[in-house]
This record gives C-alpha cells, structure tokens and sequence, in this order.
C-alpha cells in the first residue's frame, strides 16, 4: 500500500462499518417473520422505498456505463437516460400503486412468483416454478456482474498485492461479497432498504459534487470553456441527434420498457407503507432526475478535462470516474467518491440476492418441499438461500475476463420483457388468462434469447427488449383472448 492511499481506505473502511451496523439495526427490527425478512413489513418510509428502488436500479452503470458512453460518444448517448427516466416515471404511476393493493387483495403475496399464482390459482404452479427459475438464474447473473466490477475497482485502486493468498481482483471479488452478505442476511429486506438509502444519498451527492468540481475547481474554466473543448473535439459532440439513426434511437429510448419487469425494483412497491406511493414516486423521480444530470455531467466535462490535459491517458472510458476522483480530490474524499461506486454496486447486489432467496423459500421450499414451514424456519431457509445464492455469483466472478458482464447487458432486456408486460396485464386487464400469463412469460423471455443467439440484436441494431416486449404482450393478448372462455382448471 502506498501512504497516500491510507486516508482513501479509512473512508472505505468507515463505509462498510456503517452498512453493517444498518444490517444489525434491521435485524432487531424486522427479520421476525417471513414479511418482515422479504418486505419490511410492508411499512417502508416512502424515501426509503424510493431511494431504495433507484439506487437498486441503476448500479454501477451509472458511475461507470453512462459516463463512459457519453465520453466516447458525447451527448446522444443520453437518451438512454432519457428513456429510462420515462419508464420509471410511468412505473411509478401504473405499476406501483396497483401493485402495492393487488399483492395485499390477493393473498398477501410477499414474491413476484406468489402474486402471479394468487392471481391466477389456474396455473399457480407453472407460473411460480418457471418465474422463480427465470429470477434465480437470472439474477445470480446479474449478481456476479456486479461482484466483478467489486473486483475490478479493488484491483486498479487500492490494492497491489496478494491479500491472504487471494489476488487482487478475488480480494475484491470477496470482500465486497462478504459485506452484502452479511447485512442482507442479518437485516433481510429492510436492511437492504435502509443501505440502499444511504447509498443513494452517497450516489446522488457524488454525482452532484464531481461535475461542479470538474467544471469550477482548479481553473476548469465553467461550462463556457468546456463548450468550447468540446466544440473543437467535434461540432456535434454536444448534439443530441448527432449520428442519432431512427432504429438507434428506439433502441436506445426503449431501456425504458425493461423497467417494468424489474423484480428487485418493482418489490419497493409492495413494500412501501399504506398510501405512500405517490410521496415515494415523487422523492424517487427527483432522485433519478439530478442523478442522471449528475452523470451525464461526469462524462461530458471529464472528456473536457482530459481534453485540456494531454498528460493523463485513460485506457478504459468506463472508468473516467474513478480517474477524476482519484486525480481531483484530498484521498479522504476520493475514499467517500468510490465509496458511491461500490454502493451503487452493492445496493443492486443486495437487493437482487435477497428477491432470489425470497423466490428460494416461497416458491420452492413452502410449495414443493415444507408447505408447513414456521415463519422462524422460512427466515432461515431464506438466510441460507442468500448465501447460496451468493456463493454461485462468486464462482461466476471468479473469472475476470469471464463473459459475465456480456450476459448482463441482456438480462435487463430478458426482465422487461417476461415480466414486464405479463405485470403490466395482471394489474389492469380483467380479461387475462393464466394460461396467457404463462405463455407471455415464456414468449417474452425465449424471444430475447432467441435474438440475441442468432445475433439479430448487432446486425439489425435493434435492442432485443424491442420484439421480446411485442412478442410477450400479444401473446398474453391473444391466448387470454383464446382462453377466457375455456373450462376452468383445478387449482395448480
């Protein structure tokens, strides 16, 4: 370690002390029962649900993806940010307040899995099994990518040795592991939650200090000087519609679908206490809004600010974030800026451990193997299966150039359109079907693996969310149609 890093990992250091200290403040309060440990109780502050779902959302892509894009590209990369704004908007206004009554009216369903069954008893089994199947691997995926971009900033930061026998990038890879472990296991959904709230508020307060220090610390010269750069670099780097193609803009704006099959997002919902969800959409949406400006500012003046300074080479433009807080700043506050990092990392991980240990316990273990289960023994299993869940991403992590981080820039897509319109559906049309809910998870999750193994999401540019959407919707359409008046099924 070099001397200068030691205030950087003090900060760190204080960061994870007090994720911990969350997760045993949680445990005191909330793990005594299954909707304790998987909902909170159902009585999440509408900040806390609101910052929660954001910081879960947007994970490292927002420090490392969005900046990096804009970068490269300048600023017609945005309107994915655009898009995604948009659909969490509209999530917030159609999917959230129906689906914190609907999960309540039918059972008091405390997964994703369970809600669908108990709205369609027809083919509860079917739609449990294959949703918890589809969430499970999907999300130790999901999970796994974020446990290496853990490894990576571990790797090119802060360590430059062997730690205990493991090399850097594992060291990192564990570490970070260990620590979400601990508090989603211990605290369970409202230690997730609460961490999540303090990550988001690190996030957003990160992303509004780096772009003013970029732009009016040190002679940057304000947004004049970096028009001006960026001008020189190229007339349309700051354009929105500069190379914008009308097939790149629908793909780039249509990120915005995948927001409505999200499990780890859409469970806030269900969580937020009585008659909070139009306070929480509003504290949410003000949340992304200045977190999206905040990253796009990062990208835009950090390519001015290595612009005007031909003595730094950046190698990967993902990590311009992680230059600028360690060129820019006293070490003690570049400790407090990848500490933002590491929670927009740590707070998507969390969240989507504990939806699949939630999908674990309820839709296998109390449906196929102990329907009886205490509420202390369904805590536990559902403990257990956090960790199991856990180790399964550390395996998948274990590689650093492994074709993880790939397979995620598909899962979202493979979310949004299984689940998207098939919530969308059940909480607004009467007519639906089981049977057409079945047939909308399965179109909609086989037709994005399908365009993506043929490799007709690069050769004709289309973002595979697009006809895996279309697909899944109109075979929830017409099945139910097919189906609304067919004889009725016994239950399972």
């Amino acid at each position: 370690m070099q001397p200068m890093q030691t205030p950087t990992l003090i900060a760190l250091a204080l960061y994870f002390i007090l994720m911990l200290a969350i997760g045993l403040f949680a445990w005191k309060r909330s793990t005594a029962d299954s909707e304790g440990y998987l909902l909170g109780g159902r009585n999440l502050h509408p900040a806390v649900a609101a910052l929660s779902a954001g910081a879960s959302d947007m994970s490292g892509w927002l420090l490392l993806g969005l900046p990096g894009a804009l970068y490269v590209s300048g600023l017609v990369e945005a309107w994915i940010g655009i898009g995604l704004f948009v659909g969490a908007l509209v999530n917030w206004w159609v999917v959230a307040p129906r689906l914190r009554q609907q999960t309540v009216d039918y059972g008091n369903s405390l997964t994703i899995p369970e809600f669908l069954a108990n709205r369609f008893p027809d083919k509860a089994v079917a739609l449990r099994v294959v949703s918890a199947i589809i969430i499970v691997v999907f999300f130790a995926v999901y999970s796994a990518a974020g446990l290496v971009g853990g490894g990576k900033l571990f790797e090119t930061t802060f360590i430059d040795s062997q730690v205990m026998g493991f090399s850097p990038y594992m060291a990192g890879v564990l570490l970070t592991a260990l620590v979400v472990l601990a508090y989603t296991m211990v605290g369970g959904f409202l230690a997730v939650s609460l961490t999540d709230f303090v990550q988001g508020c690190i996030m957003v307060v990160a992303l509004i200090v780096m772009p003013l220090v970029i732009l009016y610390g040190g002679g940057g010269g304000g947004l004049s000087q970096m028009t001006e750069t960026l001008d020189t670099l190229d007339p349309g780097f700051l354009s929105l519609f500069g190379g914008l193609t009308f097939i790149g803009f629908l793909s780039a704006v249509t990120w915005g679908l995948g927001y409505f099959g999200q499990p780890h997002i859409i469970v806030r919902f269900m969580a937020v206490r009585d008659g909070g969800v139009r306070a929480a959409r509003n504290i949410g949406m003000s949340w992304m809004g200045v977190a999206l400006i905040g990253a796009v500012g990062i990208g835009l003046a950090g390519r001015a600010y290595v612009e005007r300074n031909p003595g730094i080479v950046l190698e990967d433009p993902e990590t311009i974030f992680i230059l600028l807080a360690n060129t820019l700043f006293h070490p003690f506050v570049t400790g407090f800026l990848l500490a933002a990092l590491l929670a927009a990392i740590m707070s998507t991980i969390s969240s989507q451990l504990l939806v699949s240990s939630s999908s674990l316990t309820e839709d296998f273990y109390r449906l196929f193997l102990k329907k009886d289960a205490t509420e202390t023994e369904a805590v536990r299993v559902g403990r257990i299966s956090t960790a199991l869940v856990a180790v399964a991403a550390i395996i998948l992590a274990s590689d650093p150039d492994s074709k993880v981080l790939s397979l995620v820039s598909n899962a979202w897509a493979g979310f949004g359109a299984a689940f998207g319109p098939l919530i969308i559906l059940s909480l607004t049309w009467k007519k639906m079907t089981g049977m057409g809910a079945v047939a909308g998870l399965v179109v909609g999750a086989a037709t994005v693996m399908a365009w993506i193994a043929t490799g007709l999401n690069d050769s004709t540019g289309v973002y595979e969310i697009i006809p895996g959407f279309v697909a899944a919707w109109l075979a929830i359409w017409l099945v139910s149609l097919a189906t609304a008046k067919g004889p009725k099924t016994s239950e399972g």
